[in-house]
């Protein structure tokens, strides 16, 4: 069996388990409870085999943390607080609650306590904010998980052996164990998927996370620091691992995020994947009037899916027009319309040597008012490299057919790339995807920089400015006709036939109504 097909086969058991255990309740809900367990199993096999391997490197062969008495791991809280970030007693480890999970009354307490006690082993330590809050929404007294307590471990039981039978184990100590990142971000999928426009505002689809990756570092083999003001689970940022390679983003991960649950999410994601508590910053809280990375900024490569036309203070708040994110355009983008006051916060932090990849809906390309003045000064600017328009369907919960800014603070020319890629996608299940092959050519048409018919339209800024700052590619490109070719002579030859035999067919339904007459 391929590794393909082992991954598929582990991908179905996995939702096969997720649903059969939510039970009646509903999959989005019920994610925080498997994808909580699948951190809690992950940390524990996680600390286990680096406190196992330092042993064992040290000469101690024997030695297997999950058998140590409290008393004697307590000896090793403080370093191993200091490399990991966080310190699980042997007795809490996951394997060892599962064990004694089934005859325990008292499951859910001792979750709970458990669940504290990680959280706790952070505190006042660098990796404090990082760990806080982790498994708050794996609400173990819930009644969605049943109305007693009983019924409710009954399923926590349930939870703690199906996820502990999931094949993830495996090589931790050399970093090529991804399997437990790729499960979860498959989970993210399904649920997002199944969820329709819940789900769909917090996961972002891998090929379209691959692409905005890709984008971002065209011609670069590594990168000083990542980050996106609105990282949902955080997908987008953790696809430059999987793009440039183990190591390649130097200085870490950053992104906020203003929905509790989903900054939750996106933290264990980081985790999931392996990286180190010092190597991310993930921010909870209001990025357009709260940011929270002032002191990391600025960044080389930064992405984005912000949530669509949301509302927000914009000229209500009278300090805003004074942001230095903001006041260069010297008019905020709509109340009821924030996408762009996302632009121009991303445009603030970018370094001078960086890309940004930002999703959009469309009428952010073409609407008038505070919106076309902000365009106009990004255009007159020269800040935009490239718009792309995807293929329709890509996104959970709509079939609205979305684009892509790409900004640049040095560009060499003074003009924009319009790629028309709403033709390049295949059709999969339900929704459109974007393949590899997809994803090269609208990369090759964007570097190329050079006109393609129907494809790719380089214009100038004063050309672009002159009509109102459009950036709708549709504006640029030229559709293919598809129509056929029909010619006129042929067909004018071919209806003066018809009507010539039109009228030998009058002249004989007429005679033969002549006769019939004269019979009578």
């Amino acid at each position: 069996m391929s590794k393909e097909t082992e991954r598929a086969e582990l991908h179905k058991t996995i939702w096969k388990i997720a649903n059969d255990l939510r039970g009646s309740v509903d999959g989005w809900d019920f994610k925080a409870y498997v994808l909580g367990m699948l951190f809690y199993r992950f940390i524990s096999e996680n600390l286990t085999a680096y406190l196992n391997a330092f042993e064992h490197e040290a000469g101690n062969e024997g030695f297997d943390y999950a058998k140590l008495s409290a008393e004697e791991a307590e000896h090793g809280r403080q370093e191993t607080v200091a490399e990991k970030g966080f310190f699980i007693l042997p007795e809490d480890l996951f394997a060892n609650v599962r064990k004694s999970a089934r005859g325990n009354e008292n499951l859910n307490e001792k979750l709970a306590q458990v669940f504290a006690h990680i959280e706790a082993s952070s505190v006042g330590t660098a990796s404090e904010d990082d760990f806080k809050g982790l498994f708050a929404d794996l609400d173990v007294n819930s009644a969605k998980l049943g109305p007693t307590v009983a019924k409710r471990n009954e399923k926590l039981v349930k939870l703690l052996d199906a996820i502990g039978d999931l094949p993830l184990g495996g090589a931790f100590a050399d970093n090529t164990n991804d399997l437990f990142g790729d499960a979860y971000e498959y989970l993210m999928q399904m649920y997002a998927s199944s969820a329709g426009k819940s789900g769909g505002e917090y996961y972002t689809p891998q090929e379209v996370s691959e692409l905005l990756a890709k984008i971002t570092v065209a011609g670069k083999t590594e990168v000083n620091k990542v980050y996106d003001p609105a990282c949902g689970s955080g997908s987008l940022l953790l696809k430059f691992a999987k793009v440039l390679g183990p190591g390649k983003v130097r200085n870490g991960y950053f992104g906020q995020e203003i929905n509790l649950t989903t900054y939750n999410l996106a933290r264990i994601n980081m985790f999931l994947h392996d990286v180190p508590y010092e190597k991310f910053n993930i921010a909870h809280g209001d990025t357009l009037t709260d940011p929270a990375h002032w002191d990391d900024e600025p960044f080389e490569a930064i992405v984005s899916n912000p949530p669509y036309s949301i509302s927000w203070p914009g000229d209500a708040d009278v300090t805003l027009i004074n942001d230095e994110r903001y006041a260069p355009a010297g008019v905020l983008a709509p109340k009821s319309k924030a996408d762009l006051a996302f632009v121009m916060h991303m445009l603030h932090w970018l370094s001078v040597d960086g890309t940004a990849a930002i999703v959009e809906f469309p009428g952010v390309l073409y609407r008038g008012g505070a919106e076309q003045k902000i365009r106009e000064y990004l255009v007159a600017n020269n800040f935009v490299d490239a718009v792309i328009q995807l293929p329709p369907d890509l996104f959970f919960g709509t079939t609205i057919a979305t684009c892509i800014i790409v900004l640049k603070k040095s560009k060499t020319t003074s003009d924009i790339t319009f790629v028309d890629a709403s033709a390049e996608f295949t059709r999969q299940g339900n929704k459109n995807k974007l393949t590899i092959d997809h994803q090269d050519r609208i990369l090759e048409g964007l570097t190329g920089r050079a006109d393609i018919d129907h494809f790719v339209k380089v214009v100038s800024n004063e050309d672009v400015l002159e009509a109102g700052a459009k950036l709708s590619v549709t504006s640029w490109v030229e559709g293919e006709d598809t129509r056929e070719v029909v010619d006129i002579v042929a067909l004018n030859a071919e209806l003066k036939e018809i009507v010539k035999r039109q009228a030998v067919l009058r002249e004989q339904i007429d005679a033969i109504v002549a006769e019939l007459d004269g019979d009578q």
